[in-house]
């Protein structure tokens, strides 16, 4: 099959690969680009994260924290330059602010009265559409109950950033020394973005595609059946410990994991204590940016 210049360069902004093995890799897997990327890495060229790519999205990740909880949301602009706007860092933290009266879904934080003002979140993002003269929107939302520390990641006014986490801790003990540890953990969501609180909170189908690719490597070994079985159980606990947030290294003291920092963290506590979710918004993740070609455009331009 004839496989596009643009369907290689997807999978080279994915996976880092070369052009010509992209164009193999794609060609192997009939044009699926996701069985391009496994072939990939099981010939070891690709790792097994993917590149996030550019986004489109720019805006503001607002926080916003009380006794019962706290909150995170994404508010979107066009354009950088609107981000650092007094105008707009206001709107997102009231907005913020304004989430914590509800249950943290979009839905509910954009129906949700505005402070000091008479009309929703929804219509007074609306009116700042016109008043600032850049599209915007919430784009996301979401809430954590009980003892809950929020951090955000180079933050450019209290609360607001372009990296917000929320971690939630419960116990019986000092709630101050548990948002304490929560906080330091927060940060250590910043840096390594785990994929799942702990193993039993990883989606199966991920755990079963990792097991097939360490298979098939370990396989390449030619070593016997029951070498290989231990391989690759080996190969999936170092994965756990990569992805799984109680079992990293926790960036402020590598010599611990996350769960024994926090079981080091007890003795301040005065009591057991159990991290129950977390949250982590990147602005703009997940967004592709529309790239355009400018010569493509000149030359188009100019055909009239």
């Amino acid at each position: 099959m004839s496989i596009s210049a643009s369907l290689v360069k997807q999978l080279r902004d994915m996976t880092g690969a070369g052009m010509m093995d992209c164009k193999t890799a794609l060609t192997e897997a009939n044009g699926d680009i996701d069985a391009a990327v496994d072939w990939l890495r099981k010939k070891g060229i690709a790792k097994a994260d993917k590149k996030s790519g550019r986004t489109a999205a720019e805006g503001l990740v607002g926080v916003a924290s009380d006794d019962n909880g706290a909150v995170v949301v994404e508010v979107n602009s066009e354009t950088d330059f609107v981000a650092r706007n007094e105008a707009f860092q206001d709107l997102v933290r009231n907005v913020a602010s304004s989430a914590l009266g509800t249950d943290g879904s979009v839905d509910a934080v954009a129906a949700a009265d505005y402070p000091g003002g008479s009309k929703s979140n929804a219509d007074t993002i609306k009116d700042a559409i016109a008043t600032i003269g850049e599209n915007m929107n919430l784009r996301r939302s979401a809430r954590l109950d009980g003892t809950v520390a929020t951090y955000v990641h180079n933050a450019v006014s209290d609360g607001l950033g372009k990296l917000g986490v929320l971690v939630a801790v419960e116990t019986d003990g000092d709630k101050d020394a548990a948002r304490a540890i929560a906080r330091q953990i927060a940060m250590h969501v910043a840096a390594t973005n785990p994929m799942a609180l702990d193993v039993a909170d990883l989606d199966q189908a991920a755990v079963d595609r990792e097991r097939a690719i360490f298979a098939d490597q370990a396989r390449a070994s030619g070593k016997p059946d029951n070498i290989i079985e231990k391989m690759v159980e080996g190969r999936l606990r170092k994965f756990y410990e990569e992805v799984c947030l109680m079992k990293q290294a926790f960036v402020i003291n590598p010599d611990l994991t996350v769960e024994k920092a926090l079981a080091e963290a007890e003795k301040d506590i005065g009591a057991p204590a159990k991290v129950t979710g977390y949250v982590r918004f990147a602005l703009g993740e997940g967004v592709e940016k529309e790239e355009s070609d400018f010569a493509a455009e000149v030359a188009a331009a100019a055909k009239g």
